[in-house]
């Protein structure tokens, strides 16, 4: 059962109000009976003297008849305000100042009373006993009166009343305490309850958040002191919570920032927190934290390095492969968390881009070695062979110079083509933006491959609107990408064949097409025919003295210009090449 203030003030009052009567019951009513009983033993004392004297001198003169001594009683008790009695050596009661004739003599012999005893061995003494004769307690003092005994007794009323009055006045002062009590315990309670109302309901108001309030309490007692605290407990926990918020807001942040991912497990194997990198690698949801992180991201390599991880005391590292609609490689270093609960720190860096690098960088050296060998061997071949035989062989020489020049004008346009395309690819190249006329640059680009296309008696010509806009970008990179592209057209088309260069406007950009009616390009090949040293056939591109690099750098010039670049084609139905540039605004 629940008390309150008031109850609980009340009830310790009534605690001590019983506790005070009970003292007093205890202690205060046997003093105050000692007290009296003392007094009154004195008075008795005295009465008890004079009676003596009296029962002497009847004595001295012998008399023994119950009718004098009881006579004398008579006379003697209203005296001494007393019952008087008389008893003689045998215990015999000779006169009663209560008792008389027949009454008298039925009176049961005296003689074993403690008090008569003691007078009758010349003592005087008193005794406190219940009479039977009278019902009711009494104090009884004896002293030797020449051959007879005088005894006095008295009542106890006196006493009994005196304790009685002390008993009702401790009752009637409980009452008066407990009404006190209660009134007091009830101001108190409106006294201390307001201020007590006050810091529970700022106290209920914290403890739902509202760490700002405060209770500004300026007594000076112990609710006062309890405000303060509060105060002081809500402004520490206010800044506390502050910290741990900006650290968690911080947190939050640098894991958001992160490129790599990173996952926390617990010692379950259940997902405690994941940023959005990973979020993008794994492709997760928001939903994913609580689960276990094998239903979340399905694949066991990723399990067996975290379980690595939790059974032993270093870092795991590893690479895993994830499928899925975006194919990654990524790179896991998974660290048990020192302390308890056991956690687990997963850090997951996406190498797919680097691992593919690494890919084209060794295709690249295998491609550049492969490319170089050809031409080196037989240059070399050539030098050894001319040396042998330029002198017997004149003629014969001739065709091996040939042979030495044409690969090392193989090896430098290679050379010069792999130091472009270099220069591109490290944004070393920079392009010189200007605004400028499409077809004087389709016209330049046409006049360069004019003589080889008339050799093979191939038409080249240029189909442009008579409206197009200017150009917005570099033209020599221009220039260089139509190059490019018609070199390509007359190598690889046979004799008669048109190459046919047009453009269009779309959407803010000039679409560049340059189109022949060649052989065509088989469908397999076109995802890849940007690629460096890509051929789709490479003994007769050698043999043309391609580098492999020409479309490849048409790709990188397009996009550094903000273009894009594409192909379309089918065996025998030509290749288009289309490209698109910027217009100048």
């Amino acid at each position: 059962m629940k008390l309150g203030i008031r109850a609980k003030l009340f009830s310790a009052s009534l605690a001590l109000i019983v506790v005070s009567l009970a003292a007093g019951e205890l202690y205060l009513r046997p003093a105050i009976e000692s007290d009296l009983l003392a007094r009154i033993r004195a008075d008795l004392s005295a009465r008890l003297a004079l009676v003596a004297e009296e029962a002497r001198v009847l004595a001295a003169t012998g008399e023994t008849t119950n009718t004098v001594w009881d006579d004398l009683a008579d006379r003697l008790g209203p005296l001494a305000h007393a019952r008087v009695t008389f008893i003689d050596r045998q215990g015999v009661v000779r006169g009663d100042s209560e008792l008389s004739g027949e009454a008298l003599d039925r009176v049961e012999n005296h003689g074993s009373r403690p008090e008569v005893r003691a007078a009758l061995d010349g003592r005087t003494t008193d005794e406190i006993r219940f009479s039977a004769t009278l019902r009711r307690r009494l104090l009884y003092a004896a002293t030797p009166a020449g051959n007879m005994v005088a005894r006095i007794s008295l009542p106890l009323a006196e006493v009994d009343q005196a304790v009685a009055r002390l008993r009702a006045i401790l009752v009637v002062g409980g009452l008066v305490a407990l009404l006190a009590a209660l009134l007091m315990s009830s101001a108190a309670v409106v006294l201390v309850s307001r201020a007590l109302r006050r810091v529970t309901a700022i106290a209920r108001r914290m403890s739902a958040g509202d760490l700002d309030l405060r209770s500004r309490l300026d007594t000076r007692d112990e609710v006062g002191d309890l405000g303060r605290a509060l105060d002081h407990l809500a402004e520490n926990l206010s800044r506390s919570l502050r910290e741990l918020r900006d650290d968690r807001d911080l947190l939050g942040r640098i894991l958001e920032a992160m490129r790599e991912g990173v996952l926390v497990l617990d010692s379950e194997r259940r997902i405690l927190l994941f940023n959005g990198s990973l979020r993008e690698m794994l492709l997760l949801d928001t939903a994913a934290s609580g689960r276990p992180a094998i239903e979340v991201v399905r694949n066991a390599e990723l399990q067996i390095l975290v379980d690595a991880a939790i059974a032993g005391q270093e870092p795991v590292t590893g690479e895993i492969e994830v499928a899925g609609l975006r194919p990654r490689r990524l790179l896991v270093h998974a660290t048990r968390l020192l302390g308890e609960p056991r956690c687990v720190l997963v850090v997951l860096f996406d190498v797919t881009e680097v691992r593919r690098l690494e890919t084209v960088r060794r295709d690249f050296v295998a491609n550049v070695s492969h490319e170089l060998r050809t031409p080196i061997a037989a240059v070399m071949s050539a030098a050894e062979t001319l040396r042998t035989a330029a002198q017997s062989d004149p003629a014969a020489a001739g065709s091996f110079v040939a042979m030495i020049e044409r690969n090392a004008r193989r090896l430098g346009d290679l050379v010069q083509d792999l130091l472009e395309l270099s220069r591109i690819e490290s944004k070393e190249f920079r392009l010189t933006t200007d605004t400028f006329d499409l077809a004087g640059v389709v016209a330049r680009a046409m006049g360069f491959h004019e003589e080889r296309a008339t050799e093979k008696r191939m038409r080249m010509s240029a189909t442009l609107p008579p409206a197009l806009p200017a150009v917005r970008g570099d033209a020599t990179a221009l220039e260089r990408v139509l190059s490019n592209l018609i070199d390509n057209a007359i190598k690889y088309c046979p004799e008669g064949a048109s190459v046919v260069a047009t453009a269009e406007e779309l959407g803010g950009k000039l679409r560049v097409t340059v189109s022949d009616d060649g052989p065509g390009i088989e469908a397999r090949h076109l995802p890849r025919l940007f690629e460096r040293f890509y051929r789709c056939d490479a003994g007769r591109s050698r043999a043309m003295g391609g580098t492999g690099l020409g479309l490849s750098i048409v790709k990188h010039l397009v996009e550094a210009m903000g273009g894009t670049v594409e192909v379309e084609s089918s065996p025998g139905q030509g290749a288009r090449f289309s490209f698109t540039v910027p217009c100048a605004k």
